[in-house]
């Protein structure tokens, strides 16, 4: 929202300009944000440093046009970046991504290139200043945007910000729309405790901290510990079906997966280096 010059020295609130605007006073911070997320339109470095200049981080969508950026002795477009580090054949959501700088001002920015899931030949460009973020956090923090766009549309479409009350006055229409954001805010939390499911009484605080993802190396060595205790100790027997069957698994496997597995079979007398390499030799 842009604010006259006539009325912005008497009203003690400021806006931010956006696009080609510039802001002229300082912003006071009401509520702290971690990070600004913009769309193609305000994702551009003459508005990024501005937004640097005030401490803020920012992550926005880019527009794959003839904005260029310094990546070691060149200068690239967006295009060209993305020949040298978007493979749309590689699998997952996540094509590529690299540091580079901005043209004029040499602001160190971090782009990722993500599948566009309706078209997925083709990719979308994420900017991010915080280069310390990982790839997939930018990707699901600028994810939040998703949810702002629809508080835009169901206050434009269902409850006609903008259309129902159009004052001259500018008190006025920031009054009406501090209305209508308010009925959101009240339909809202309406929705979510009629629709969305709820814990009962502590049982998700008390087991929200033990639940974490885990990787699967982490995953396999721990079911493999298990095994090879509940062998040592006798609480565990197998066949020779299950032996053999255990023993083939373990043979087709990837090197990495059997180097997990190794030390705990080994430990419970389950394979030895004869028996992996005679296994090997009939295979």
């Amino acid at each position: 929202m842009i604010q006259t010059r006539k009325k912005r020295h008497k009203n003690p609130y400021f806006f931010i300009g956006l696009g080609r605007f510039e802001t002229t006073e300082k912003v006071p911070c009401l509520i702290p944000a971690s990070y600004i997320l913009m769309d193609t339109w305000f994702t551009n470095e003459p508005f990024i440093k501005r937004l640097l200049s005030e401490g803020l981080n920012v992550i926005g969508m880019l527009k794959d046009n003839k904005q260029k950026y310094h990546y070691r002795k060149g200068l690239y477009n967006l295009s060209e970046l993305a020949a040298i580090f978007a493979k749309t054949e590689r699998p997952g959501d996540i094509l590529g991504t690299v540091i580079v700088t901005t043209k004029k001002d040499h602001i160190p920015v971090k782009l990722v290139f993500v599948r566009n899931r309706n078209k997925r030949n083709e990719y979308i460009i994420l900017l991010s200043l915080d280069c310390s973020l990982s790839d997939t956090e930018i990707i699901r923090r600028y994810g939040a945007r998703w949810s702002i766009e629809c508080c835009f549309k169901i206050c434009k479409s269902l409850l006609r910000l903008g259309k129902k009350f159009q004052p001259v006055n500018y008190d006025s229409t920031v009054s009406a729309t501090a209305l209508v954001f308010t009925r959101y805010i009240i339909l809202e939390f309406i929705r979510r405790k009629t629709n969305d499911l709820h814990s009962h009484g502590e049982l998700f605080f008390i087991c929200y901290d033990d639940v974490k993802d885990i990787e699967i190396s982490e995953a396999l060595e721990s079911l493999m510990s298990i095994m090879s205790n509940g062998l040592i100790e006798g609480r565990i027997t197998l066949d020779s079906t299950v032996y053999a069957q255990l023993l083939d698994w373990y043979t087709s496997q990837p090197a990495f997966i059997r180097s997990i597995c190794y030390q705990s079979m080994t430990a419970a007398g389950l394979i030895s280096d004869d028996t992996v390499h005679e296994k090997s030799s009939v295979v």
